[in-house]
């Protein structure tokens, strides 16, 4: 599963992200995306709007662009590396709700 030659594989693409994520604030506003982004996506199938989901990119991403753009200063790592990007923003909202961030945030420092 490799996306680019330039990351060997998700976990040092992950170091990446996870440095591209350094601020806090870019951090909750991804956060905040990703979790709307899901509850959009739910909330199209149960009020029977399935056409509503199309929305939820929309939505989760003006999130994490906004925190990347005004807040982190650099360039979302969606734009070179989509896939992997988007498994980042999971793996990266998991470990932040089990408190378990820190230690890949003092690794990839």
């Amino acid at each position: 599963m490799s996306e680019s030659s330039e990351f060997p594989n998700f976990d040092s693409f992950f170091r990446f992200y996870v440095r591209q994520h350094s601020h806090p604030g870019n951090r909750l506003l991804h956060a905040i995306g990703t979790v709307s982004g899901i509850v959009v996506v739910i909330a199209a199938f149960a009020t029977h709007h399935p056409w509503y989901a199309l929305l939820s990119p929309v939505v989760a991403y003006g999130f994490a662009w906004t925190g990347h753009f005004l807040i982190e200063g650099n360039k979302p790592a969606t734009f070179g590396h989509p896939l992997w990007s988007f498994l980042g923003d999971f793996r990266m909202l998991g470990l932040m709700l089990t408190g378990r961030l820190n230690p890949y945030l003092d690794r990839s420092a």
